[in-house]
């Protein structure tokens, strides 16, 4: 069988079924997640996200592929490299533009390598360094990688970096958030408790939640969200990533992985929050708020974001919850830390050298930083 590799502009010039079948189930994987970025112009070259997906095919089958980007900028990435940018700047060199694999704007872990046989994976990774030293460009960065499709790319001359994000597993045991907070000690269990009943009936006045999924999600619904997602980012003085459009194709194209989490009070809604959910998994995504005058509610973004999801996944029998990005006070909330992968390739060897030196120290402290959290678990000792 002849072996082709194809780049794509568009994933549009993949056929959804060859993708999906390469992909898995993550939904932030799956072809119309990934098309309504595109479609929606979340993601393209005015966004300095050029995509330029790498394919390969087996005569007219297509057996591998990279969901791949060319960078004129490093903003949601959520692996840090500003500080390699700015070498390269002060030594009178391009960092940008530069070849990233990850899936735009969100810290979600999964396969990159779509393939089904190693040797497929290597010809991916040895074939998108190649397409960088044509290119010209500075660097090739293949962003949250599930371990396996980490360590084989380092294996082809990338290097190894690491980070921590904070997930929940699902204990066999646990069936209702009660039975989720009875494996807790007494202290973060009672923590947890006055919490939520400060968010929802504290002097801020009650707040009502509702969790509305997949066909129970209106247009109205999403115009909310919208607004509340976009005063999040003003707030922080930056520009929205995504936009109403990305949203309602998403959740056109994929209803039964759109939740949304809308807290009201005196019958108005003033909060909002977005989860993507999988077959075994809820992603927690973006949160935001259009208060009323009555202000601000303490308490409210974890409740949002943490508690009803948790609820959610313990009731739909969900195996895991990944929180997001960062965020060490997740821990407290039964959030335990988990080893988050990348892997680099530098064009330039005198950089390549330096960061290496970099990212084995940078490994040995987050080693050491997930020891010390490890030993910080808020479930009881005599939790298995």
């Amino acid at each position: 069988m002849s072996v082709t590799l194809r780049i794509c502009e568009q994933l549009a010039e993949i056929p959804a079924p060859a993708w999906n079948a390469l992909a898995g189930a993550h939904p932030a994987l799956q072809h119309a997640y990934l098309a309504a970025l595109e479609q929606s112009a979340c993601v393209d070259a005015d966004s300095g996200w050029q995509p330029c997906h790498l394919t390969l095919w087996r005569d007219d089958e297509l057996v591998g592929a990279l969901l791949l980007y060319r960078k004129s900028h490093s903003w949601g990435e959520y692996v840090f490299d500003w500080a390699w940018a700015r070498a390269y700047e002060q030594h009178g060199l391009a960092y940008y533009p530069k070849l990233v694999s990850a899936v735009p704007f969100s810290p979600l872990p999964g396969a990159r390598l779509l393939a089904r046989s190693d040797e497929d994976r290597r010809l991916l990774v040895e074939s998108a360094i190649g397409i960088t030293r044509e290119l010209g460009d500075s660097s090739l960065h293949i962003l949250f990688p599930h371990e396996e499709d980490a360590r084989l790319a380092a294996t082809c001359g990338m290097q190894l970096r690491e980070q921590i994000q904070f997930h929940w597993q699902r204990d066999p045991a646990w069936h209702t958030f009660d039975d989720f907070l009875a494996s807790m000690n007494h202290d973060k269990r009672k923590k947890i408790r006055q919490e939520r009943r400060k968010a929802l009936n504290g002097p801020a006045g009650d707040i009502t939640v509702a969790r509305k999924y997949a066909a129970d999600i209106t247009d109205e619904d999403w115009a909310f969200f919208i607004r509340c997602y976009n005063n999040t980012y003003r707030e922080h003085r930056s520009h929205p990533y995504l936009n109403l459009a990305f949203f309602r194709q998403l959740h056109a194209a994929m209803p039964e992985a759109c939740l949304l989490i809308i807290a009201s009070r005196d019958g108005k809604p003033i909060a909002a929050a977005f989860d993507l959910v999988g077959p075994d998994a809820l992603y927690g995504r973006y949160w935001g708020a259009q208060w009323d005058a009555a202000g601000f509610v303490p308490g409210l973004h974890f409740e949002l974001c943490y508690y009803q999801g948790l609820e959610f996944a313990l009731e739909r029998g969900l195996d895991t919850f990944e929180g997001g990005a960062q965020g060490e006070h997740k821990l407290a909330r039964g959030f335990l830390p988990v080893t988050m992968w990348s892997v680099h390739w530098l064009a330039d060897p005198r950089f390549a050298d330096a960061v290496g030196r970099f990212l084995k120290n940078e490994r040995q402290a987050v080693d050491e930083w997930a020891e010390t959290l490890a030993a910080q678990t808020p479930f009881r000792h005599d939790q298995p």
